[in-house]
């Protein structure tokens, strides 16, 4: 399986190692192993925390596509010296190039307009965040490695300009509008709409389902177009709301499923099943993924099987898998 990561430096055609492990840019050997010990006992196939097959194998794949390359890199003296030469030439880079990048975190935002004696501290504070939930749910995972690496991002930009706080990046937070600002003040019609980022916190929308409804209208929008990648970042700002929406594990893995990233499919599906065991989208996407072992545990899904009932709800469903039926 093909773990994908479009954000921060890993959008510039590069593996951002630190984000990987959720550790600082100038972490220590020492921070680096004690950190890599903690995630390899988390993946470790005996580990407590996970309970299913799918998320067995993802554990497997990060650890061996991501985590220890990550920490072979970051360990080794001269690999390590080299790769933080290229570390500071993309901060360099990336400032004469600011224009162009767009950031989708408010995390990442609010470090692009910090100033010159608190970006550091800020930088250390939102890291740790995302760290300490960084393995938590392994679904999560590959968004939450973007998230740290669009912040080091940032923080090299910062460490290049010398913590200049102008002109910062422009900051567009996955379409869903909560805290957008785009390059500075001239843009009226956005800051005349919006005031200060900080004060449009989500809890000042209206209700929870609400949210999720939004985001999952959006992510059905983007899905209609093909934009997967897309799609795939609503629903995971969706869980961030709600971790354990059905709906939203369920569509992720129909998305999962459609993109033939079948073991985040599977994470998923069966995420959406613990929440509702009769999901249909869920029960339809494992059927289609292992179907012995979903009619063996789904016997009653059978009896309404029939060709008449397949093609009168599965056009939506199949649909929704990208299926031959459409």
């Amino acid at each position: 399986m093909a773990l994908k990561i479009d954000r921060g430096l890993f959008n510039t055609d590069f593996t951002d190692h630190h984000a990987v492990l959720g550790v600082p840019i100038d972490a220590s050997s020492k921070d680096v192993r004690k950190r890599y010990l903690r995630i390899a006992r988390r993946l470790h196939p005996d580990s407590s925390a996970i309970t299913t097959e799918a998320e067995r194998q993802l554990a497997n794949e990060l650890l061996s596509k991501l985590v220890n390359p990550a920490y072979e890199k970051l360990t080794q003296e001269k690999e390590q010296a080299e790769y933080a030469l290229i570390l500071k030439l993309k901060g360099q880079e990336a400032c004469n190039q600011q224009e162009t990048i767009a950031l989708t975190t408010k995390a990442a935002g609010q470090l692009a307009g910090s100033s010159n004696g608190s970006y550091a501290g800020i930088y250390l504070s939102s890291l740790q965040e995302l760290s300490k939930k960084q393995y938590e749910s392994l679904s999560e995972t590959i968004d939450i490695i973007g998230e740290i690496s669009e912040l080091n991002l940032v923080y090299l930009m910062k460490q290049a300009q010398g913590g200049a706080t102008s002109p910062p990046p422009k900051t567009v937070t996955s379409k869903s509008g909560t805290d957008v600002t785009k390059g500075e003040t001239n843009n009226t019609s956005q800051t005349a709409t919006r005031t200060t980022p900080s004060t449009r916190s989500p809890r000042s929308k209206p209700t929870r389902e609400q949210i999720i409804a939004r985001y999952l209208e959006r992510a059905k929008n983007h899905e209609a177009q093909g934009k997967f990648l897309d799609a795939i970042r609503e629903l995971r700002d969706a869980l961030k709301y709600d971790p354990q929406n059905g709906d939203c594990h369920s569509r992720l893995g129909a998305i999962y499923l459609r993109t033939k990233q079948t073991k985040m499919a599977k994470v998923h599906f069966q995420q959406a099943l613990k929440v509702n065991p009769k999901d249909p989208i869920a029960q339809a996407g494992l059927r289609r993924l292992e179907p012995k072992a979903t009619n063996a545990s789904n016997p009653s899904s059978g009896k309404k099987g029939t060709a008449k009932g397949k093609e009168k709800s599965g056009g939506g469903l199949f649909g929704l898998f990208g299926g031959k039926k459409k």
